[in-house]
């Protein structure tokens, strides 16, 4: 979906980029850092937060629908976990 948000590792540091954006509009040291602040906008957005591992596979898939509130314990749905 356009939109997304995408943790990816490139350059030597962990990244977080809207879908169709070619910039990324964070970058950080580790990939927890990365990863909490690319949720934290997916859920500002209600939108899917996509984190790549460093070879570009996917690792995790959170989908935050509009309209439901994950940080009072529901809205988060699991598409993909490894």
């Amino acid at each position: 979906m356009r939109g997304d948000i995408e943790t990816y590792f490139e350059d030597g540091r962990w990244k977080n980029r809207m879908e169709g954006n070619d910039q990324a509009s964070s970058t950080h040291l580790t990939k927890e850092e990365a990863s909490a602040d690319g949720r934290e906008m997916a859920i500002v957005h209600a939108v899917d937060h996509i984190t790549r591992n460093r070879d570009g596979t996917i690792s995790e898939h959170d989908v935050y629908p509009r309209g439901r509130d994950p940080h009072t314990g529901g809205g988060v749905t699991r598409a993909h976990r490894r």
